[in-house]
C-alpha cells in the first residue's frame, strides 16, 4: 500500500489523547509534555513501519516545553535513527520534529533533543538541569530529514543528513540526565492553538556494542535481516535474533535468501514464510560471510576454516544442499565472485604475507594472481556482462573501489572519496554498484570490524557522486557478499544491536 493511502487512512481516524500506558510500536508509551497542552496523538502503522504523529504546545525552549511525545524507558548507550518529515502545510516556521532524550515527563526537565524545525533549522538543543534555559548548537546544513541521535555515557552527538548524503555531526558533552531516561519521538506546533504532524519512517533503536570493535571481536550482537527499497530508499526488518547472521544472498528466483549464522551453518531464508531452513553443507560447518551463489544459481561457493590448511578454505555445493567439493588446497581463501559462465571462481587469498585477488576453475586446479600492488586487494565479484572484476584495494591510501579485466589487466580507480569503501557488488541489470563505507575516523584502510557507524552507498556503473542508500549500524556482515534482487529493484543486508538489554 502506498504511503499517500495509508497516511489517509490515518487522517481519517478520530484524534485521541490516549494515556502514557499506551503501546505505540516499539514505544511502551505516549503523551502530551506541559500543563493543559491541545490533546495530541499518535499511530504506528505496521504495513508501511511509520509513526504518524501530532502534538500542539507552545515551545520546546526556554525553561519549559510543550509537545507530543512517543517513549520508552531505557539505560546505558544507545543510537536513535529515523527518516522524519512534517505532514501538510506549516503555521509556524518553528514547528519541530525529531528525538527527545529526557529525565523525566515534566514540562520543565532536562533533556536532548535532535530537532528540525519548519523552515529547516536544523539543531541539537539540550536543558542542563531542570528548569534551566534550553541551549542550542545549530548544524552546518539545514532541512535535514535524516536524523540521528546518539548517547554515549554523558556525551550527546548529533548525526543529520539530507537523505542520499553523509551525515553531519554535532556534539554536547557533560550532560547528566541519569542512567535511565525516556527516549522517543516528539512533535511540537510552536503555536498552543494548532496541532502539527510529523511522520516518522525506518525508526531504529540500537544498543551498541560494549567497547572498541575490531577485526578480532567475536560478532554476539543481534542482527536484523532488512531488505531496501532502491528507489524510495525505504527500509524494512523481516527477521530480528538475538544473535549474529551474516551477509544475506538473493536467490535467483527471489523467493529466499542465504544467510551464515554464528554457529558456522548456512541458511535458505525463506521470504513468504520468513522461517530459515539449514542448508546440507556435509562435515564442512565453519563457515564464514564469504559466501556465493553461482549466476545460474544452482550452486553455492563457500568459505569455510579449516586449521589444519591455514584457515579460510573455498568449497562449492549445490544449492539444495549436497557433499561440498574442496577447490582451493590452502588457506586464507575467501570468496567472493562467480564468473557468469560458471567456469571461474575470484577469491581474496594470502599467500607469502600479501593479500591479493586471485581466478580458480570452478571444479578446482591452478590459481592465477590477478593483483601484485603491495597492501590488502579484497572483495572480487565479476559484472554481470563478465567484463570485469571489481574489487577495493589499499593501495591509493584509503581502501577504494577498483576494477580490472577478468585477466587482471586495465586496473583502474573507480571511488576516489574520504572513506574507505569494500565490496562493490553490481546490479544484476549491470546499471549500478552498491559497496559499504567506513568512517576513517573509525576505523584504519585495511580492516572491516563489525558494530561501526557505516553508510550503504550506491552509484552508478557510469560514475558519478556515490549516493547514501542506508545509515547502518552494522560493517562486517552487513553485506559482504552479492546482496542484490533479481529484479535489481532492492538489497538485503544486516544491521546490528545488543538485544539482551
Amino acid at each position: 500500500m502506498k504511503k499517500s493511502k495509508l497516511l489517509f487512512l490515518w487522517i481519517t481516524l478520530i484524534l485521541w489523547n490516549t494515556s502514557d500506558a499506551q503501546k505505540t510500536g516499539i514505544f511502551d508509551g505516549h503523551g502530551d509534555i506541559g500543563i493543559n497542552v491541545k490533546p495530541g496523538a499518535a499511530t504506528y502503522i505496521p504495513e508501511s513501519g511509520q509513526y504518524v504523529i501530532s502534538g500542539a504546545g507552545e515551545n520546546v525552549w526556554a525553561d519549559h516545553d510543550e509537545f507530543h511525545f512517543v517513549w520508552k524507558k531505557m539505560k546505558g548507550d544507545f543510537l536513535l535513527y529515523t527518516k522524519a518529515e512534517f505532514l501538510g502545510n506549516w503555521v509556524t516556521y518553528h514547528r519541530k520534529v525529531g528525538w527527545m532524550v529526557r529525565k523525566s515527563l515534566d514540562g520543565n526537565s532536562p533533556h536532548v533533543n535532535a530537532v528540525e524545525h519548519g523552515d529547516g533549522l536544523t539543531s541539537l538543543q539540550f536543558r542542563r538541569t531542570a528548569g534551566a534555559v534550553t541551549e542550542e548548537i545549530k548544524s552546518k546544513i539545514t532541512k535535514a530529514n535524516i536524523i540521528q541521535l546518539e548517547r554515549k555515557g554523558s556525551t550527546y552527538t548529533m548525526r543529520v543528513a539530507k537523505y542520499g548524503e553523509p551525515f553531519v555531526t554535532e556534539q554536547v558533552t557533560n550532560i547528566d540526565l541519569g542512567d535511565e531516561v525516556y527516549v522517543g519521538l516528539f512533535v511540537g506546533s510552536h503555536n498552543a492553538d494548532v496541532i502539527e504532524t510529523g511522520v516518522f519512517r525506518d525508526v531504529r533503536i540500537t544498543v551498541p556494542f560494549n567497547g572498541d570493535a575490531d577485526n578480532s571481536t567475536q560478532m554476539t550482537l543481534g542482527s536484523n535481516l532488512e531488505l531496501m527499497d532502491i528507489a524510495s530508499g525505504d527500509r524494512q526488518i523481516i527477521y530480528t535474533v538475538p544473535y549474529s547472521i551474516q551477509a544475506p544472498n538473493y536467490t535467483n528466483d527471489g523467493k529466499s535468501l542465504i544467510f551464515n549464522g554464528s554457529d558456522g551453518l548456512v541458511y535458505n531464508f525463506d521470504l513468504k514464510s520468513r522461517t530459515p531452513r539449514l542448508i546440507n553443507t556435509g562435515t564442512i560447518k565453519s563457515n564464514n560471510n564469504d559466501h556465493v551463489l553461482s549466476f545460474d544459481g544452482k550452486m553455492i561457493g563457500l568459505s569455510s576454516t579449516v586449521k589444519e590448511l591455514g584457515g579460510s578454505i573455498i568449497y562449492t555445493v549445490p544449492l539444495a544442499g549436497g557433499t561440498p567439493s574442496q577447490i582451493t588446497p590452502k588457506g586464507p581463501s575467501y570468496l567472493h565472485g562467480w564468473s557468469p559462465d560458471g567456469k571461474s571462481l575470484v577469491f581474496c587469498g594470502e599467500r607469502n604475507g600479501e593479500y591479493d585477488v586471485y581466478k580458480v576453475p570452478a571444479t578446482g586446479g591452478t590459481e592465477v594472481k590477478l593483483t601484485t600492488e603491495k597492501g590488502l586487494d579484497d572483495g572480487p565479484e565479476y559484472t554481470p556482462d563478465g567484463k570485469y572484476i571489481y574489487f577495493n584495494s589499499v593501495r591509493s591510501g584509503l581502501m577504494q573501489i577498483w576494477r580490472m579485466k577478468p585477466d587482471g589487466s586495465e586496473q583502474e580507480q573507480v571511488t576516489t572519496d574520504d572513506f574507505n569503501n569494500w565490496f562493490a557488488h553490481i546490479s544484476p541489470d549491470g546499471k549500478g554498484m552498491v559497496f559499504l563505507s567506513f568512517l576513517k575516523e573509525e576505523v584504519v584502510p585495511g580492516v572491516h570490524p563489525p558494530y561501526k557507524h557505516v553508510y550503504i552507498r550506491y552509484v552508478p556503473i557510469t560514475g558519478g557522486t556515490p549516493k547514501v542508500l542506508a545509515y547502518v549500524y552494522g560493517g562486517q556482515g552487513s553485506i559482504n557478499t552479492p546482496s542484490w534482487s533479481p529484479d535489481s529493484k532492492s538489497i538485503a543486508f544486516i544491521s546490528n544491536s545488543d538485544m539482551t538489554k
